[in-house]
């Protein structure tokens, strides 16, 4: 697949860039090559590798999903200037 001066010129349109069509042209290239460089990848056989994430296989640390109160109530309103039962008072904004 090739990228001809349309395109270019209209990629640069929807991605919202000023392209002088010098910059065009020399953008023409450089896409071609990416685009040859994906067209060589796409011709590897990866029929039974499985994705992976990193390149050395290792476990995610996992702790376990239980729902508490954190017991931080008493640190959370600490600073607070004015608490009850551990909420924050506010003043009255509406009347």
């Amino acid at each position: 697949m090739s990228v001809d001066l349309a395109t270019v010129k209209r990629v640069a349109k929807l991605a919202r860039i000023a392209v002088s069509d010098e910059e065009a042209e020399k953008m023409q290239g450089e896409l071609n090559t990416i685009l040859g460089f994906v067209e060589q990848l796409d011709e590897v056989n990866v029929s039974g590798v499985e994705p992976m994430t990193s390149v050395v296989s290792m476990q995610i640390k996992k702790r376990e999903d239980i729902v508490n109160d954190g017991n931080k109530a008493d640190d959370i309103v600490a600073n607070a200037p004015v608490t009850e039962d551990n909420f924050f008072m506010v003043p009255k904004v509406v009347e």
